[in-house]
């Protein structure tokens, strides 16, 4: 019998539960959505089509089937889908292992599994895995909660390499200082031949991999890490890491690591959660909740150096798991510590707050064919459009049943959302 830690599952059947509406076995997604935040990483997408309503009862349903507890997000890639859960159900004591998935865009068939073991670890807000998959060409990453890298041939599940960065590299098997050490939650970066991580430690802050055969390239930095994803940005013609730590925001080459600059942005327990925008403007946001807030800078390029501006600091807007859009010189998000939270859009040059809105509590959101559909932590989905006047709800509908911290998905017309016990397929098209 195969250990865990080698056993791939091909499946051709549906898992058992699948409820599934009629649809084309043959669909194909338009369109891709190969890594955490989409093809720029920012949650906005090419969708043209969708539709300005919905019935009553909500979108189509497409499918539907059982998925264990975890937050990662869904990537979709020539068809397939791909996440992360952790075996068994919400409530239930947390199994040693934790799965990665992949699945038939159309009909939600497990195409293969591979599990592995991971530890739990203070799971009371909710368990791991965190992070989301990556996909680069024939390859897929994953990070898992223990700090476990994986590389797979994404068409058969077969493992190409990993690491564990606790065991090989010495690194800290949480972050530092959380009061809750829920696990590692850091979505792996691509960058020419490089998947690039976050480890911790000394002089490792982040560390870059070979995609090829898992070769260490370089480790660098010495600042804490937190649970965003990093960023790559094109600061006047050089292309730069941003990395959020936990009480800074960080510059790195991502040809060979070297630390470019740095600033300060301390959140409590290192808990800057949300991976920060980047605008054509050279302004960079960042916001995390709990004792923090949100804060801009502008980055010029001169002389072989990056210059920072810092333009403001606000707590108006505080957001605690969820992302953020910008569209054009907005910023909007759900901002909340852990009572009420609020939809807020804030002015990105400013930080002056233009409105807040009740009513949709603590949420993620992906923008396309101008409109947002936002996902609520309760399960209930939206469709909106976000504007400096204001938010105009144009449909929702309830479509979860248990916590729902994950950040939808949108290929096409198609919208792939996921809680603590399921994952679904919805047709947003006209």
């Amino acid at each position: 019998m195969m250990s865990l830690g080698t056993r791939v599952v091909l499946c051709v059947m549906l898992f058992p539960g699948v409820a599934a509406a009629q649809v084309e076995h043959d669909y194909v997604a338009e369109g891709e959505w190969r890594q955490f935040g989409g093809p720029g990483r920012d949650f906005q997408v090419e969708s043209p089509g969708l539709a300005e309503s919905w019935p009553e009862g909500g979108p189509t349903r497409v499918w539907s089937r059982p998925l264990g507890p975890g937050h990662s997000s869904v990537i979709v890639d020539d068809g397939r889908l791909f996440t992360m859960y952790r075996p068994g159900a919400e409530g239930e004591q947390w199994a040693s292992q934790e799965t990665v998935v992949a699945l038939d865009a159309a009909t939600g068939n497990t195409a293969w599994e591979y599990t592995y073991a991971s530890e739990p670890l203070n799971f009371r807000f909710g368990a791991g895995p965190h992070a989301s998959p990556l996909v680069v060409g024939d390859r897929l990453f994953t990070t898992g909660t223990n700090k476990q890298l994986h590389a797979f041939d994404k068409r058969t599940g077969a493992v190409l390499w990993s690491h564990d960065l606790v065991a090989e590299f010495g690194a800290p098997p949480t972050l530092v200082r959380p009061a809750v050490k829920a696990g590692y939650g850091t979505s792996p970066t691509a960058y020419k031949h490089l998947v690039i991580v976050t480890a911790g430690g000394a002089g490792q802050s982040v560390m870059a991999f070979r995609q090829d055969d898992g070769a260490v390239v370089w480790r660098s930095g010495q600042f804490l890490i937190a649970p965003a994803t990093p960023i790559l940005a094109d600061v006047d013609g050089q292309t730069q890491l941003i990395v959020y730590g936990g009480q800074t925001i960080n510059g790195l080459d991502p040809d060979t690591g070297r630390v470019l600059w740095t600033h300060g942005h301390e959140t409590q327990g290192d808990m800057n959660n949300s991976t920060p925008v980047w605008g054509q403007d050279n302004i960079l946001f960042m916001t995390a909740a709990y004792n923090s807030g949100s804060r801009a800078l502008r980055l010029r390029r001169e002389d072989g150096q990056t210059h920072i501006e810092e333009l403001y600091y606000t707590t108006d807007l505080k957001v605690m798991f969820g992302n953020v859009v910008r569209l054009g010189d907005y910023i909007y998000a759900s901002s909340g510590d852990f009572g009420p939270a609020f939809q807020v859009a804030l002015n990105v040059t400013t930080g002056e707050e233009v409105w807040r809105r009740r009513g949709y509590g603590r949420s993620s959101l992906v923008y396309a064919d101008g409109k947002a559909v936002m996902l609520t932590e309760d399960g209930r989905l939206v469709l909106a459009r976000l504007s400096p006047d204001g938010l105009t709800e144009l449909a929702a509908a309830d479509i979860l049943d248990t916590t729902a911290w994950t950040a939808p998905t949108l290929v096409g017309t198609r919208l792939y959302v996921r809680d603590r016990a399921q994952i679904m397929a919805l047709e947003l098209g006209e």
